[in-house]
Parts: C-alpha cells; sequence; structure tokens
C-alpha cells in the first residue's frame, strides 16, 4: 500500500504510469486525466483502476489545515484470481465498460478496510497475519460492487484487459522501438483492427499516442534529473525534429521544453516513471 500525503495543491500537473489499483482520498481533492477523459476523486468518490496507463494527475485541494491524504493499494492479479471463483462462482458478469479507470461512490466497508489496514503499521506483529486477509477483504467487496466485472478481469491472463495491459507495458519499455499496431496486434494474439479498437477503449488513447506520450514523460524525466538541454532529451527518446518534438513537447505539458523545466526545477516537483 502506498500513502501520501500534501499540503499544498502543487502548480503543476505530475506525469507517470499508473498501475492498477484501488485509490481513496481521505481528505482533500486530486483530479487525473487519461488520454481527453478527466476523473477527480475526493472524499466521497473512489478511484478504480484495471491496467498501468499513462496518465497526468495533481492535487487539486489541499492545506497545512486540511492536507491532502491519499491511500492507493495496488491489485495483485493472482490474489483476484484466486477470489474471483468464489464471489461469481456461476460465472463472471459481462463488464458493460471495458474503460481501465472508473470512480464511483466511496463504499463504507471499503474505506473502514483500507483505515485498518493502514492501522497495521503501528502493530507490526499483526501485518503478517491480518494484512493479507483485510486485502482479501477489500477485493472480495471490489468484486461485488460497481467496478466489479472489470476488477475481476485483472485476474485473468487472458482477458482483453490484460492483454492491453501487456501492450502498455512493452510500449513503455521499448519506447525508444520503432512500434507499428499489426505488430503489437500480434504479441497479444489479436487481429489489427481488435487490438486498435480495444485499445482506445481501455486507455483513452491510441498505441502510437501512448508511445508519444511515455517517450515526452521520459524526456522531461531527463531533463529534469539528468540536467539534458531540450536537444539531447529530444534524440534520447527517439525523436528526429527538434522543433516537432519542442511542439508536441509543449502541447502536453503546457510549455515549452526549457520554461517547463526551469519551473519544475524551481517548484522541486518529482519526476519518476510511476505516476503520482
Amino acid at each position: 500500500m502506498r500513502i501520501a500525503r500534501a499540503s499544498a495543491s502543487p502548480p503543476p500537473w505530475n506525469h507517470g504510469v499508473h498501475h492498477a489499483c484501488l485509490s481513496i482520498v481521505g481528505q482533500g481533492a486530486k483530479s487525473m486525466r487519461v488520454g481527453d477523459d478527466t476523473y477527480v476523486t475526493d472524499e466521497s468518490r473512489m478511484l478504480v483502476a484495471t491496467a498501468d496507463l499513462p496518465v497526468t494527475g495533481r492535487v487539486m485541494r489541499a492545506s497545512p489545515a486540511e492536507p491532502f491524504l491519499y491511500a492507493q493499494l495496488e491489485l495483485d492479479p493472482a490474489r483476484i484470481a484466486a477470489l474471483t471463483p468464489r464471489v461469481f462462482p456461476l460465472g463472471l458478469p459481462k463488464a458493460v465498460d471495458c474503460g481501465a479507470l472508473d470512480t464511483h461512490d466511496a463504499q463504507p466497508e471499503i474505506v473502514d478496510a483500507v483505515v485498518r489496514l493502514m492501522q497495521l503499521i503501528a502493530q507490526p506483529d499483526d501485518i503478517d497475519l491480518l494484512a493479507p486477509l483485510i486485502v482479501d477483504e477489500i477485493l472480495i467487496r471490489l468484486l461485488r460492487g460497481p467496478s466489479g466485472a472489470r476488477v475481476a478481469q485483472v485476474g485473468l491472463a487472458d482477458s482483453t484487459t490484460q492483454r492491453i495491459s501487456r501492450a502498455v507495458a512493452w510500449i513503455r519499455d521499448h519506447y525508444l522501438d520503432p512500434m507499428t499496431v499489426e505488430s503489437l496486434a500480434r504479441q497479444v494474439d489479436m487481429s489489427p483492427s481488435t487490438f486498435h479498437h480495444h485499445f482506445r477503449a481501455v486507455t483513452s488513447m491510441s498505441p502510437l499516442q501512448c508511445q508519444k506520450v511515455l517517450r515526452l514523460q521520459e524526456a522531461r524525466r531527463l531533463m529534469c534529473v539528468s540536467a539534458m538541454d531540450a536537444r539531447q532529451a529530444c534524440r534520447s527518446v527517439g525523436y528526429v525534429s527538434a522543433s516537432q518534438f519542442s511542439r508536441e513537447y509543449a502541447r502536453l505539458f503546457g510549455d515549452a521544453p526549457g520554461r517547463d523545466v526551469l519551473k519544475l526545477r524551481d517548484e522541486a516537483v518529482p519526476l519518476s516513471r510511476v505516476a503520482p
């Protein structure tokens, strides 16, 4: 489990890869963008992600008096695979929407279980015995909830969601390599047209858009962490045209590479391949 706290809303949007997980806000609010879609979570809304995705996130409401409080639990495919037949003994319900992100009303039972899981930090002797039981309780309640059909797909190695997750992982690990929809489709055993349709349905973007976002995120990280200039970062992430790189960078991050990186350094915003 990951726990985060912020006492102020940082001005820039943070970019990274968001893993399949449950996210709960205890106080404050957060916005997340995937492609053209925006999702807002606060004390009343929780977020369920069922695939790894390149996202943009930002804390929207936080102050020293009322800090932003956030808990994130990654969804373990093996645990979900073990629990799904017990929750759905008559077979899986059909997922109406195959999008990888969903927000809905925070379920009190899930929030309570997450709080109990966090409280185990102060009870180290009980963690090994009780944490797995509480995690299973959370997963069972997720499977029985509004996103249950989609959460169940995380545990199926051959599900559409998992195939698209494998494709996103390949793009993330090989963002410098030449890529075609046809080659990706072959890797996940789909026809090109079916793959393209499902990729966009799950991620809200095309495979080439996903590759571009991941390249630009890495370029931004290199300029901040490795002190590369824009031209060096451009070449390092596979761009041939510096003008195209600057144009697409500004479209994604809202400013030219040089000015954007200066702002990030001034504000000391941490950057990594993992989403906020």
